[in-house]
């Protein structure tokens, strides 16, 4: 039985304000992917490809542990774009050749009334041909259970991202402008190029 599994999680939360824009942060994928995921679970595999070892999910009676390869990109603005480019279950090979999931996500910066708000939204599938005895449950019960786990997963990520991500991003600005008057530099490169970011 191949059945279907999906969830959406958006986020939108205030930044707080900072001498250097959050979209200077936002282009460092390496940070940023540490700022989202545990890096004891995230390998580097190159400038913006990571290899993430998800926790195991229990779907049933079945314990499954993805591993992830997640591209992510940032352009001018501090846009993010997120997906994933390979999947793979170890260790149980007959799920392996069966299973493909799918995660997409975006996040941005925006403005509005004076203040700077990241808003986004991550999009997970799962598609997996089940095996017995499981193809002979109800196909409702098995959407409903994998639809459940796949937002208990989406939603561990956001509640990272509401806190993680923005005491990263304070305290890379901390130490930017410790390194800045360490240097003697008396104007930052980052304020003079605060008016051409919108």
């Amino acid at each position: 039985m191949n059945v279907c599994f999906s969830a959406t999680q958006s986020v939108e939360i205030v930044v707080p304000e900072q001498p250097i824009p959050i979209q200077h942060y936002l282009r460092q994928p390496q940070r940023l992917i540490h700022a989202l995921i545990d890096p004891s679970q995230v390998e580097s595999l190159g400038h913006d490809q990571f290899r993430f070892k998800m926790r195991p999910l229990h779907f049933m009676t079945l314990s499954l542990q993805p591993t992830v390869d997640l591209q992510i990109s940032a352009d001018s603005q501090g846009e993010i774009q997120l997906r994933s480019t390979a999947c793979e279950i170890r260790g149980i090979e007959y799920i392996n050749q069966r299973f493909h999931l799918n995660l997409m996500g975006q996040l941005a910066p925006y403005q509005k009334k004076n203040k700077t708000y990241l808003v986004g939204q991550a999009d997970l599938k799962v598609q997996i041909d089940m095996p017995p005895p499981f193809s002979l449950t109800p196909r409702p019960i098995l959407e409903a259970t994998g639809n459940g786990l796949l937002r208990s997963v989406l939603l561990t990520i956001k509640q990272r991202l509401v806190h993680q991500l923005l005491v990263d991003y304070c305290a890379w600005v901390a130490a930017e402008h410790y390194s800045t008057v360490r240097s003697g530099t008396q104007t930052s490169p980052w304020l003079s190029s605060n008016s051409s970011i919108s």
